[in-house]
């Protein structure tokens, strides 16, 4: 009998349409007075927590700014920081560093063949004058 009494109850969570009828069902007419009295006491207990929770939370987050204030956090303060940190965790990957080189390596190339190009234009100006 307890096996065919499992096999009525579902193991897979409730999905759309399921949800909906559990919440459009009326089950209060299956609860006896006492039921829904703990029930009533329950729900006004439960409310008074997440009152409290909330009053918790905002009290805490008024302290958190207090403290940032008192030592000279700000939104901009923060904000640089996140940059910083940022920059250098893009700074050591792998990826940067390459790039980086790359570039670096482009750059020297550059500045010698601009080397080059500006002594032949002088030397050219220079063989120029002599004539």
């Amino acid at each position: 009998m307890e096996a065919q009494a499992q096999g009525l109850l579902e193991t897979e969570p409730l999905r759309g349409r399921d949800e909906d009828a559990v919440a459009s069902a009326d089950f209060s007419s299956m609860l006896s007075d006492e039921e829904r009295e703990e029930l009533k006491a329950e729900l006004v207990q439960l409310e008074d927590e997440i009152t409290t929770l909330r009053q918790v939370l905002s009290a805490k987050e008024r302290h958190l700014v207090e403290i940032k204030q008192k030592l000279g956090m700000n939104l901009m303060n923060e904000l640089k920081q996140n940059f910083s940190k940022s920059w250098h965790d893009m700074q050591t990957t792998t990826a940067y560093k390459k790039t980086h080189e790359t570039l670096s390596h482009a750059g020297q190339k550059a500045t010698a063949a601009f080397s080059n190009v500006g002594t032949a234009i002088s030397k050219k100006f220079g063989d120029m004058r002599r004539k």
